[in-house]
């Protein structure tokens, strides 16, 4: 390789790995730093201790809250692949009109260009003791007055995060079925196979990559979400990311937040390998 060539890619190169270097590797490195700290109030002061570690895993609230961020998660994962899968199989296999599928499939990419307060705001709408579930419901005669059952809750958690990532399942869903060839469908057809057979035997499993991408982010955004728990979650509906604000604010326990951040990260880190590791057993299993 040539001189010139070199100096071009380094060129190239160096913008970005600089950008990395600094606004990814040097604020993880000072969070490690401040993770081993301690604090003495009302500040922190420079130390080598794991007490703040020692301190989320042996204290039961941190291991609550932990716990309850995977099971928010993994259930808004879940119920985004639920109706993120039947909508890209239908824009796919379905529509036949280019146009119309391009513009179904942007009905559903289109609110991530809409500010995230202001979708999550709207299911606070709908689901507040104004909002139209309780109108709807007052007016069918099924309850005679607002009720708040319906907001400040675990579920209205869910429902809400599913509404705002949604697309994030749909996307790589509805890439990896559209790759399928429709010839596969026409033979297993041919052969006398029946189409829950055919999804079951072909497309399902071709198509279990995209799940699997879309369930990793989805469950990795959830994870780390802390806008939705102050909007429309309740006292139970407190996720990680919200203590680690409150360590960072409120608290002024820096180090602790810090030592929680990391712990998160390892989590999401893990939580990728993982998938990384499915999707590509997929991948293989199915070439």
């Amino acid at each position: 390789m040539s001189g010139a060539l070199r100096l071009k890619r380094a060129l190239v190169l160096s913008p970005p790995l600089l950008w990395t270097f600094m606004f990814m590797f040097v604020p993880y490195a000072i969070l490690l730093v401040y993770s081993f700290w301690q604090q003495k109030y009302p500040t922190f002061v420079p130390a080598f201790q794991f007490g703040n570690y020692v301190q989320i895993f042996t204290d039961p609230q941190y291991f609550r809250v932990i716990l309850r961020t995977l099971k928010i998660a993994f259930f808004v994962s879940l119920g985004a692949a639920l109706v993120a899968y039947p909508y890209a199989y239908f824009l796919v296999f379905r529509v036949r009109k280019p146009g119309l599928r391009l513009m179904l499939y942007m009905a559903v990419v289109a609110p991530l260009w809409v500010s995230y307060l202001l979708r999550a705001y709207t299911w606070k709408t709908i689901l507040g003791t104004t909002g139209i579930l309780n109108s709807f419901l007052m007016s069918t005669g099924i309850l005679s007055e607002p009720s708040s059952v319906f907001l400040y809750n675990q579920t209205a958690m869910i429902v809400t995060l599913i509404y705002v990532f949604i697309p994030f399942m749909v996307m790589p869903i509805y890439a990896v079925l559209e790759k399928i060839p429709h010839s596969l469908k026409e033979a297993s057809a041919d052969l006398g196979v029946g189409r829950v057979r055919t999804f079951l035997n072909v497309t399902l499993p071709l198509s279990i990559p995209g799940i699997v991408a879309g369930f990793t982010m989805t469950f990795c955004l959830t994870f780390g979400d802390f806008i939705a728990p102050f909007l429309v979650g309740g006292p139970d509906g407190q996720m990680i990311a919200n203590v680690i604000a409150s360590q960072f604010g409120a608290s002024l326990n820096w180090p602790l937040g810090a030592a929680l951040a990391l712990v998160m990260l390892m989590i999401v880190l893990s939580i990728i390998t993982v998938s990384d590791k499915f999707e590509r057993l997929g991948q293989g299993r199915f070439a």
